[in-house]
């Protein structure tokens, strides 16, 4: 409640309303109210007591200043990349069931222990653009992510293009001979908060991929065939839906 509505209430209530009449009148629950009263007669005031906190790291006008650059898209011209996992083995499968058939063989679905077998898959894509999935063998290291990735897709992508990387804390993406090589080129870098993949805004890009590759008839079974699909649904996603740019997993 403002400091208003507090004071409010409490000259109701001084003049002999009850909780639930003051309520009612202020349209917030009673026990809000009630809270209010005894507050009051505990310290004589409506105000919010000391407390230890942390301090606010912004202030009110920085906050809103924040919320223009938010609306303002500043991020538009961005091309990101970022890790993500889809697995055809851990689909996602909703069961309807009565009380006591949680184990019943017709609500039980057999997997494939670990996951499967596994792609590598890289991709880029900015406002209006994006690249070919590139498919990638073994363990992607920094020496091989600037000479198969930045050095042969990335940079031909962005070119005449000015245009901020953004990718999450990977060791290949932060190694240095990755940072020195896009400072060369003059690609600068959005700082991402580390242990922080939820805040990426483009899981809802991979999750569409990820929901194609699960409804496709007949379902994959092996690398090749995932490989394939994933090409296929990658280029049938409307491009407005790629905001951003990703390394993910897929697994088969």
């Amino acid at each position: 409640m403002s400091q208003v509505l507090r004071e409010r209430a409490i000259g109701m209530l001084t003049a002999g309303m009850s909780t639930r009449a003051v309520a009612r009148e202020l349209n917030v629950h009673f026990s809000t109210i009630s809270r209010l009263q005894r507050r009051f007669r505990e310290f004589g005031s409506t105000s919010n007591r000391p407390h230890n906190r942390k301090p606010r790291v912004t202030t009110p006008a920085q906050d809103l200043h924040i919320q223009r650059l938010h609306l303002q898209d500043r991020l538009r011209p961005a091309t990101r990349t970022a890790v993500a996992t889809i697995g055809l083995h851990n689909q996602r499968t909703r069961v309807w069931r009565r009380v006591g058939e949680r184990f019943a063989d017709v609500n039980v679905v057999d997997r494939v222990a670990h996951g499967g077998s596994w792609v590598q898959v890289w991709t880029d894509v900015c406002y209006g653009q994006r690249t070919q999935v590139h498919f990638i063998d073994g363990i992607l290291n920094a020496q091989r992510f600037r000479d198969e990735i930045l050095r042969p897709i990335f940079m031909p992508f962005t070119h005449d293009h000015h245009l901020m990387l953004q990718h999450d804390n990977a060791r290949p993406h932060v190694a240095r001979i990755c940072t020195q090589f896009l400072e060369a080129k003059n690609i600068p870098v959005l700082a991402w908060p580390a242990y922080s993949p939820d805040m990426s805004p483009i899981e809802h890009v991979w999750d569409a991929l990820d929901r194609r590759v699960r409804q496709c008839v007949p379902v994959p079974s092996n690398i090749q065939q995932l490989c394939t699909a994933i090409e296929e649904d990658w280029t049938n996603i409307p491009q407005p839906d790629h905001l951003c740019a990703k390394e993910m997993c897929c697994t088969a």
